[in-house]
This record gives structure tokens, sequence and C-alpha cells, in this order.
């Protein structure tokens, strides 16, 4: 290649670099994790950030002026609160001035995005619609070739990629892909380039980027997942080798071969009729009135939530520490589902302590199940483990449902499957819309892994494709150390102490992965669970803890369970070991969560439109529990709807507060960790993981056209690895709209209990925790452990918040529950 020829790769390299890193990021399926959606402008502040992604793709990032009008007019936005925020941005003197303009300016809120203004001129200019020719044929072709397993027919060939596939059955095909000559002549080029089918396409070598832009954000969807799957190949468990520039080179070659048979040859590039140049495209646009209102608007609706928080933190009476051993403490997930489940609990057993931390439980691992081809992660995303954990189950095989057999894909055994499972199918799919009831299409989280199998928890020396099979004591013991250093549970241990991992269950739900533990990938916690309660037990890892300066008593046992969030219930794994003293305390303790578990559902009942809310708990539960076996429920659970909150705190801290479900509990105790040691790991997952959920489900919220799914009532499974609208759209992004529809959308709160200049120095001494708060993607207030005040950070500084709500003290929360199914207030309550 001559120095030409790589300067011309080098700039297009460049290009595509660009290209990726604004389209969306979102994995397959099975390995659906929540992230930033608008995470390509998360370097610059949050605002700004918001008007360049409309500016350049049309994103809403707020909701409309009226709608938070209403929310004014409704009580949800606070009049002393929109007043301060007015203030704060221009001053006493002209607050009034913008009040006036707030409540009743009409503003233009609507604009033409710069994104597919090149490629608009096909039609305008040409009149020939490309995307309604190229576009079906293009995904159904990236469909088959990525298919992981649910097509019927699978791609003929695989070679060494996507395009040199393409090339195979062409020249082994009877017809053509392709029907222009000159199209054919190209795709067999010999290095082919990307930017000499630019030039035939554009012609405008400075149009070039604007017009790769303007093609691929036609279909946003399957070009991220196609640029996800070249960066992280593992997300396949059936291998396929494909690059987004390949795929942008098969579809330029489409546009040139529709545009070929339409017009012959003779037909002029597009750039040439285009005066702009890609550097315009990404231009920072300033600021305009309706921005300045959007953003005050915006922020009023936020801290008229926060300020209710905030005041009720104040007003909780801090008690002294007993030094009494709790009658058992239980390790739950950091996620918001489980702050009524502990609240619950608690209530129950004022004696137990619960304490929150990431569900994985600081054991990072792959988890082959037995009878598992494949191996999969079990712990945050950005991980990548050098162990692996293998699943020895004592059941034989289990035989596999007739329904998913391949053999039914065959003429003969299909026709007959047809005419015998297909009549006796269609039967129970009346049963089970009549009456649900859990079946082989059950995503259940139990199924996860076989409670009567063992684990491979302990090295043996044994290692598979480059990963270790088990930990070695000082290696269990560093993870132990860390998750009970994390919390601050260092003394007073309990006899019984609980690890319970989350997941949940559904039949009907494409979005499952997502309903399960971020902290695993996307997965049930159960193996997490059980592996980190099995090393806390471990003899030889207690003996180094104490050497470590962490006693546990012989008498503490730790067990590991389960939480089904959909269903509310808990599996409890390897009691069998537990001593009879111990083993007596679970059985009573079962009773405890039980009926946590029924009040827990009690209170997500009051979401559910379809519920009879008359009945009574245990039947109430019931009719919880059967929305995960609906055939016909599009909302199984809500998930982290209303997510706002994200507290890293003690307990005590929070006592006796109602949060409705909002917040992300991290337990963290800042008297242990006076260097801030620990409150580095927790923040640089905190900001990633809970700002992620929290901004999927904001931007899901505010545009779920654009930055959402949409309903999920059309959507159609593509190759096993998203879902599309219809057989030919293009895979949709984000969250449905019946996972967000009852959600506020506001940015997550970040309130840390800890001294100020050690939270400063944390969140500094980290770039990517750093940039969430500095810009503003996340808002951050700290507990001044010593006075009690609370200090927000704002322009790099700390600035003291004084709340203006509030709190109302019940005595009876379930009085409260079935009011409403909007979010409630913050209450300080006596008595469930």
């Amino acid at each position: 290649m001559n120095h030409f020829s790589q300067g011309r790769a080098l700039r297009m390299d460049v290009l595509l670099q660009e290209l990726k890193h604004f389209l969306p990021a979102q994995a397959p399926l099975k390995d659906f994790v929540h992230h930033n959606t608008l995470h390509a402008f998360q370097n610059l502040p949050f605002n700004q950030g918001l008007k360049q992604a409309k500016i350049q793709f049309g994103y809403q990032g707020y909701l409309p002026i009226e709608e938070y009008r209403l929310k004014y007019r409704e009580g949800k936005i606070k009049g002393e609160i929109l007043q301060k925020v007015l203030e704060d941005h221009f001053g006493p003197i002209h607050s009034q001035e913008w009040a006036v303009k707030l409540l009743d300016q009409n503003f233009e809120e609507n604009g033409i995005p710069k994104i597919g203004r090149l490629r608009g001129l096909w039609k305008s200019e040409y009149h020939f619609n490309l995307d309604k020719i190229i576009h079906p044929f293009l995904f159904r072709v990236l469909s088959a070739y990525l298919d992981q397993g649910i097509s019927i027919w699978s791609f003929p060939v695989q070679k060494e990629g996507f395009l040199d596939s393409i090339r195979w059955i062409e020249r082994n095909s009877a017809s053509s892909l392709l029907k222009s000559e000159r199209a054919r002549i190209l795709l067999h080029t010999d290095e082919l380039a990307l930017e000499d089918l630019l030039e035939i396409l554009v012609g405008n070598p400075e149009a070039y980027g604007w017009y790769l832009f303007d093609q691929q954000f036609a279909h946003p969807g399957w070009s991220g997942m196609v640029a996800v799957l070249e960066n992280q190949p593992e997300s396949l468990l059936v291998s396929r080798s494909i690059s987004l520039e390949d795929m942008i080179k098969f579809e330029c070659l489409l546009e040139i071969d529709a545009l070929d048979q339409k017009f012959g040859e003779n037909w002029a590039p597009i750039g040439l009729k285009f005066p702009l140049s890609t550097a315009s495209f990404f231009e920072i646009t300033p600021f305009e009135e309706v921005d300045l209102a959007l953003q005050c608007w915006q922020e009023a609706f936020e801290w008229s939530y926060y300020d209710e928080v905030l005041a009720g933190i104040a007003a909780v009476k801090r008690e002294p520490v007993t030094p009494e051993v709790p009658s058992f403490q239980a390790m739950f997930c950091i996620d918001d589902r489980e702050c009524s489940t502990r609240r619950h609990l608690e209530y129950i057993d004022p004696f137990c302590a619960s304490y929150g931390t990431p569900g994985f439980f600081n054991v990072e691992f792959y988890f082959q199940p037995e009878f598992g081809k494949f191996h999969t992660k079990s712990c945050p995303a950005p991980v990548t483990p050098k162990y692996l954990i293998k699943e020895k189950a004592n059941h034989k095989k289990l035989a596999k449902d007739a329904h998913f057999n391949q053999n039914s894909h065959s003429l003969i055994r299909g026709w007959v499957n047809a005419q015998t499972l297909g009549f006796w199918s269609a039967l129970r799919l009346v049963g089970n819309i009549l009456t649900p009831s859990s079946s082989a299409l059950e995503v259940s989280s139990f199924k996860h892994m076989d409670p009567k199998g063992s684990l491979t928890i302990d090295y043996q020396g044994v290692e598979e494709n480059g990963l270790q099979v088990g930990f070695k004591v000082e290696e269990m013991a560093d993870r132990v150390e860390g998750l009970l250093r994390s919390i601050g549970l260092l003394d007073k241990f309990s006899s019984l102490i609980y690890l319970i991992g989350h997941g949940a269950s559904s039949i009907n739900n494409t979005h499952y992965a997502g309903y399960d533990c971020g902290a695993c990938c996307g997965r049930p916690g159960s193996v997490n669970a059980r592996v980190a309660a099995a090393m806390a037990n471990h003899p030889k890892v207690r003996q180094l803890l104490t050497q470590r300066g962490i006693s546990i008593p012989d008498s503490t046992q730790f067990v590991g369970g389960l939480h089904d969030t959909t269903k509310d219930e808990i599996e409890y794994y390897d009691v069998e070991f537990l001593n009879p003293q111990n083993l007596r305390k679970h059985e009573e303790n079962k009773k405890k969560f039980a009926r946590a578990l029924e009040i827990n559902a009690l209170e997500r009942s009051r979401r559910f439109d379809t519920l009879d809310k008359g009945k009574s708990l245990g039947r109430l539960h019931e009719a919880v529990k059967k929305r995960a076996f609906s055939l016909f429920e599009p909302r199984p659970e809500y998930n982290h709807a209303t997510n706002a909150l994200c507290i890293v705190s003690r307990k005590s801290t929070i006592k006796g507060l109602f949060f409705d479900r909002r917040a992300f509990l991290n337990s963290y105790d800042y008297r242990k960790d006076p260097e801030g040691k620990a409150l580095v790991k927790i923040l640089g997952a905190a900001a990633p993981v809970c700002g992620g959920i929290n901004l999927e489900y904001y931007f899901s919220r505010m545009d779920p056209d654009n930055l959402g799914a949409g309903t999920k009532l059309p959507h159609n499974v593509m190759g096993l690895i998203g879902v599309a609208n219809g057989a030919d759209g293009d895979l949709r992004t984000g969250l449905p709209y019946q996972m967000v529809e009852i959600h506020d959308p506001i940015r997550l709160l970040l309130i840390v209990e800890q001294d100020p200049k050690v939270v400063m120095h944390v969140i500094q001494s980290n770039p990517s925790t750093y940039e969430w708060i500095i810009n503003s993607w996340l808002h951050l207030v700290v507990i001044d452990p010593h006075s009690g005040s609370f200090l927000r950070f704002k322009d790099e500084g700390w600035v003291v918040y004084q709340p203006l709500s509030r709190i109302d003290h019940i005595e009876h929360l379930q009085d409260k529950l079935l009011l409403s199914k909007d979010n409630l207030p913050v209450y300080l309550i006596d008595s469930l």
C-alpha cells in the first residue's frame, strides 16, 4: 500500500471510530446491561450534551414545556424550588422576569436536526427512496448472518468475515445479490476501499463523514449492534466475524446497485449538491432562551424531589448504636427493588440488620452450568474475569421440550409435529391465558443454577480455555475481605448471615436480562451468592481473615440465596450444611422473609391496574406471582422504573424513611474507612452502574421513539440478538415503553455520608467517575458526618444546601400504599 493509500485508510479509520462512538452501544439481548444512552456526549456538561444531541440527531432530552407546566400546577414541581432555581441562575432581580417566561411565554421547541440532510437529497433531488429499497434486504441479510439459532435455515457459509461470506455466495450461486455490473465488479475488487465507494456516491471528500452518519443513523440499531459485536465478539455464543466497515461497504454497494438500476451509471454524486462539510456537523451550538427554560424546568422538577429526600434524612433521629449482635444479618444487592424488601424485613424484625452491596458480592467469574455448551460472565460488564465456576449437577440431563427440538425443523417431522403438538399447544395456550402457569417458555431466575448440584469453587490445579477453574484460598480471602470492608461489617457477626442475590422471571419479555442483576452482567445473582457464602464459610479463609483483623466466630455461618423480584420468592442454598442451632434459626428467619415478601408484593401491586387490591395478603401475593407466567402481560414488573437516588451511607442515617422503591442503597460506614479507600471502589461502580441505569430510563422516557424501544407489543425477535418492529424494521434500542411509563425522568442524586474533603479526593482521583459529577450527568450531595449538614457539589466545590420541605410522619404505611399508583412522597414511618 502506497503512502497516499495509507493516508486515505487512516482518515477513514478515524472517521469510523468517531461513528462508532456515537452509535448505540447496546449489546445482544442475553447481555442487556444498562448504560448512559448518550454516552457519546458525556464529555460535555449535561445540558450542553442534550442540546448537541437534539441539534445533531433530533433526540429529545427534556419533557415538553407544557408538561412541566402541568407538573407545576399539580404540585410535582414546587413553587419555592422553582424560585430558588431561577435565583441561582439569574439572580433575585431577574428571577421574576424568568418566572413569567417559564409559566406563560410561548417557546419554539422543535427544530430540524442535522442528521439526514445530505442523504435526504436522494429524495428531494433524485426523487428516489433508497432506504425503502435497501433496508429490508440489508436487515434480512444481517439477521441471517448473525442469527443465534432462531432461524430455520442457517446462513449458507461462514468465511473469514461478513463481506467475504457475501463474496462466496456471489461466486457460488446461480443468481446474484447485486444486479448491476458495476456493483458486482466492485464487490470482487481486491482491497476494496470504502473511500472508493463514497467517491461514487458522494463525490465530495469533505462530506464523506456526514454521509456515513446519515446512512448509519437511518438504522442506528443494526449499525450499533454490529459495532458492539466487532469490539466484543464474545457477546455472541455462536461466533460471527463482522465489522462495521464491512457492513457499510455492503450497504454502499447495495446503494450503487440500486442507483445504477434506476438511472444507469450516469447519475452525479450527491455530495456535489451539498454545501456543508463534516466539520459543521459537530459544531457546538450556543444556548437560546428555550434551552435555558427547559434546563430550569428540569432542575426544578428534580430538586422538588431531592429536597424532600434531604429533608427526610435531616428529620431522622440519630439513635445511639447498640452493642448487641443482630438477630441475623442479610446482604442484598444495592438494586432499588430491594429498597422496599429491606425496609419490610427490618420492620418485621427490628433486631436484624440488612446491608446493600453490588449483587455479584465481590466475586467475579464466568459460569458454566452442567450440560451447558457455553460459559457466561457473572460480574459487572467492564470486568474481564480470570476464573471459571463450573456446575456439577446431581440429576440426569433434562429431556428437551418437543416444541424447541431442532427435529421439528425438518419437512416430515415438522409436518407431523404441527398436526399433533400443534393442536395440543393451541389448547395449552388458551389455558395459559385463562389460568397462567409455569411452562417451558418461562425464563426463571431459579433455573439459572441447579441448587442440588455442586460448584467448583476450590481451585484444584485445573485450567480451561485460559481460565482458572475455581479460586485459591488467598484469592477467596481477598474477595470476602473486600466485601466485608466495603459495607463496614467487621465485627458483631450474627450466627446467620444471608447473601441474597436477585433475578426475575417472565414468560413474555424479550428484555428479560434487563430485569436480572446488572452487577452480574444481566444474569441472576444466585451463583455469586452461593459462591461468596461458600468462600466466607471456608475454614482456611476464616484463618486468613483473622490474621487481617476480621475475626468471624466459628458459630457464624453464611447462607446464599436468590430473591425473584417478579414473584417475590426467595430460594436458599446449601442449608443442609447448617449446624442444628442455626438450622432452627433459619426456619424461623424464613417465616420473616416470607412475611416481608408478602408485604412487598402488596406495595408493588399498587402500580398494577389489573390486580384486585381488596384481596388478602396471601391471595394478592399469588396474583402477583401469576404475572410472571402470563403470556399477555407486557409488564410482569416495573424493574428500575422510578429510580432516582443512590445513597451511600450507614442504614441508621436513613432508618425509618420511606423512599417508595426509588433508591439504590449501598451500605457504607465512614468511621471504618477514614481514607476513603473503600469509597473509591463504591463510587467507581455507583456512577456508571446506577447512573447508567438511571439515564437509560431517563432517555427512554423522554424520547421513547428515538432513544427508547417504543411499545413492546409489535416487537419481533431478530436472530436472538435484538428486537424490531415487524420483520423488516431496524433493531430497537433503549427500553420499551412498558418499562418506563410510570418513570419520573430525573437524574440520579448520589448521596454520600463522609467527610467532604475525603469525598472530593475520591471523586477527583478517578477521572471516569469525576466526569459524571463535574458534567452533572448525576447530582452529588455529601452528608457531613460531623456537622450533619448537606453539601451540594457545584462549580467544582461544595455549597451548603438547606432543605425547604416538611416531611410527614405516619404510623401505618399500609394505609397509604394502595391510595395511588403515582410516586408517593418521602415519609417517616413508625410501622407497617
